[in-house]
């Protein structure tokens, strides 16, 4: 066990520097001590693997000195003595990546009343927020930094990120993106509805003033509604991003939005019967058949992403089972976090649906097409940055969703260090954290995910967490999983 390798002596004098600065370090609760594995005023990860995110090769044997929250040496590996308040862990056998910067994150669960095997439910859908469950399942998994992408409980969020700030609760640092912008229709209940630009405008300057630091588009929202809500945020200095449908993604870049979710599985352009601010009712599946990544279209779009500095989403884990069969089954880890109806819904949901025709023979294309184009972007200069979308089917849960998109990312031909910066440096450049966070280097937050094994080389080993650094306190992994075993899908 890694824990019984732990080299620690205490002193009660501590260097100054450390003093001062972790006196500015938020007191930690009793709830949250409960999962604190390591805090000390100086760490020492010593002998360990070291993935910079940068997409370098990784570093053999190197030593990690934390102090204070930050990153203060990266040097060769050496034995070091555990005296004067320093912690030193002895890692042979083990990598430190940085913690996962996720993009397309969420803090509730979809529910269809009365599934039944048939996967016929009765409306509404509804969206319970998992406000306990999820930010466990997101730190315990290495997630130090996550995107909500979209919020149906925003005051529950935003009071969230102050207690989870606060120390009070576990969690990771949250960027809260404001209640969906939707239009006319929408997908389940919680959703605003939009009826003019000005509403847009309204609502972004609402939740801007309460906190919120991002905002998200969705399928219904008109160009005129979106381009409202864009130029309020960029008049506060935030972002807008979006799963859009009505709108293409064309559409979008040249209003201004920042980033696109999904990947490239819902640009609608080249649907048959597009309507100007109607989602088509191919839902961008046509489009992505038709739009090759050496295509003069796909060429053109991915030209003017690129000019226009549009970030994508990549959201794989979320289509992995509706596009492919013969998958991986879910991790055991996954299912334990379900309650009980979860778990049921999962495999209802995870069969063929009988109320529709057989599948094609061959419906991989979609999958390995988007993969394509979201490597076509990166080669043009683009920001690909990564989330699972975790929502519902528990297929994709918080935090094992995030691990299974940086597998997928290399199954798309990434290379595994690359796929890493993807979702960690990527996500921090988007927000404008790159300065703190997404890296390890020296002057860098402590916000680090330590593991067994070699993911630069059997990428699955980037599930096999066990410590994970958030502003240089280590949590204990396998704890906080085991802290929700049965509790997503009720709170």
């Amino acid at each position: 066990m890694l824990l019984r390798r732990f080299r620690v002596m205490t002193a009660f004098a501590v260097c100054s520097i450390g003093t001062l600065a972790l006196a500015q370090l938020p007191e930690l609760s009793k709830t949250v001590k409960e999962y604190v594995r390591v805090q000390s005023p100086r760490v020492v990860l010593s002998h360990v693997r070291v993935i910079d995110g940068t997409g370098a090769a990784a570093l053999e044997d190197q030593n990690v000195v934390i102090e204070a929250g930050k990153i203060t040496a990266i040097q060769k590996g050496a034995d070091v003595s555990a005296a004067d308040g320093t912690t030193v862990l002895d890692l042979h056998g083990h990598t430190v990546m940085p913690g996962i910067v996720g993009m397309h994150n969420h803090l509730f669960y979809l529910v269809r009343p009365n599934l039944d095997s048939q996967r016929k439910s009765e409306p509404p859908l509804v969206a319970p927020q998992m406000t306990f469950s999820a930010p466990r399942l997101y730190l315990g998994a290495g997630v130090t930094t996550m995107r909500t992408t979209g919020s149906v409980e925003t005051y529950a969020d935003l009071n969230l990120k102050h207690d989870i700030d606060a120390g009070i609760l576990p969690g990771p640092h949250m960027d809260v993106t404001g209640p969906y912008l939707e239009g006319a229709e929408s997908f389940f209940l919680q959703m605003p509805h939009l009826k003019n630009p000005e509403e847009a405008r309204q609502l972004v300057d609402y939740w801007a003033d309460r906190g919120v630091t991002s905002f998200k588009a969705y399928m219904n929202i008109t160009r005129a509604e979106l381009k409202a809500a864009i130029d309020a945020a960029h008049k506060r200095g935030l972002k807008v991003t979006g799963h859009l449908c009505s709108v293409t993604y064309k559409e979008a870049a040249e209003l201004g939005i920042d980033d696109l979710e999904h990947g490239f599985f819902v640009n609608t352009q080249l649907d048959p019967g597009k309507k100007p601010d109607v989602c088509s009712d191919s839902f961008g599946d046509y489009t992505l058949e038709h739009m090759a990544p050496d295509s003069a279209e796909a060429r053109d779009l991915i030209d003017t992403l690129v000019k226009h500095h549009v970030a994508i989403t990549s959201t794989l884990p979320v289509f992995e089972h509706d596009t492919l069969t013969g998958r991986p089954p879910l991790r055991q880890q996954a299912l334990d976090a379900l309650t009980p109806q979860a778990r049921a819904d999962f495999f209802i949901l995870r069969e063929r649906n009988p109320n529709k025709p057989p599948p094609k023979p061959d419906q991989t294309w979609m999958f390995r097409r988007d993969m394509d184009l979201e490597r076509a972007f990166v080669a043009a200069g683009g920001l690909l940055i990564a989330g699972p979308d975790p929502t519902g089917a528990g297929d994709v849960l918080p935090g094992f969703g995030d691990q299974r998109g940086i597998e997928l990312l290399v199954e798309a031909g990434f290379s595994p260090v690359e796929a890493i910066k993807i979702a960690t440096l990527n996500g921090a450049v988007y927000l404008g954290r790159q300065d703190r966070i997404g890296s390890i280097a020296v002057g860098k937050n402590a916000d680090l995910v330590v593991m067994k094994g070699d993911p630069s080389q059997k990428i699955s080993d980037v599930e096999n967490v066990e410590i994970v650094f958030k502003d240089g306190v280590g949590y204990d992994s396998h704890k906080l999983l085991d802290s929700v075993k049965g509790r997503y899908g009720q709170y």
